[in-house]
């Protein structure tokens, strides 16, 4: 082999790795980003939080457009009442009705989506409820009762049988799509660090990625503001330099 020819498959060999390289770096940069539809999820959760209906109008346009169907758009609404209350939530669905009413008046089917599957489990709502909060921590809820869990034991029953059984074991939406519902709603709430700060490590237990959280909080930003959002960047740079989620008994 001469020496230009030696010279050409090292070439080529160099090309060849860069462009791996790229494709890798591609793939990973698109795992490290929120899909449209997660996007939106986040605009809507934080404008309902914030109670900014004219926003919220459309942003709840624009999901059902970006492929959302009209039931994940309603369970994310139904599962805010948990966070930021029922004048809230109620208010979403009341907007959600309007934005449907409108869009059918205009000749546009929305899809409805799949309902919430039926639940077959023979365990008790408080049983269920200890489960899925055990797979959204990835921790163990054994142990005694301490904080406002053994202050007031009747409202650790219904976070278990309502708000984690009743509403978290419902599949119209996943795990992870629910935390970026409440992430959100937190951000745009404030003042509720403690809870962020938890709800940031269960969304990383679940594999959404830093990258992904942050862009969240970008989404959040051109909703609701900067003041709110960057009281979260401080609360997230704290989350990822634990290493560790924070404790399941801040949450909720």
């Amino acid at each position: 082999m001469t020496q230009s020819a030696f010279c050409v498959l090292v070439l080529a060999g160099w090309f060849l790795l860069l462009g791996q390289s790229a494709q890798a770096q591609g793939r990973a940069q698109v795992h490290d980003a929120l899909t449209s539809r997660q996007q939106v999820l986040v605009t809507i959760s934080a404008l309902t939080a914030k109670g900014d209906l004219p926003r919220l109008h459309q942003a709840l346009e624009k999901g059902l457009d970006a492929g959302l169907t009209v039931n994940e758009e309603k369970e994310a609404l139904v599962q805010l009442y948990a966070y930021c209350g029922f004048p809230r939530s109620l208010n979403g669905l009341n907007t959600l009705i309007k934005v449907l009413e409108e869009r059918k008046a205009k000749g546009i089917t929305d899809v409805v989506g799949k309902a919430a599957s039926p639940v077959t489990s023979t365990s008790s709502k408080y049983e269920r409820g200890k489960k899925n909060l055990e797979t959204l921590t990835g921790k163990p809820e054994t142990g005694p009762k301490t904080g406002y869990s053994a202050f007031s034991p009747e409202i650790e029953v219904f976070l278990k049988e309502h708000l984690f059984a009743d509403i978290f074991e419902r599949d119209v939406l996943t795990f992870p799509e629910r935390e970026l519902v409440t992430i959100a709603a937190l951000t745009s709430l404030g003042g509720v660090e403690p809870m962020l700060q938890s709800h940031l490590g269960i969304g990383l237990h679940l594999g959404v990625t830093p990258g992904q959280l942050r862009q969240l909080l970008q989404v959040a930003e051109a909703s609701i503001g900067k003041q709110e959002a960057d009281a979260a960047r401080v609360v997230l740079t704290k989350v990822l330099a634990s290493g560790t989620p924070p404790s399941a008994e801040k949450q909720k």
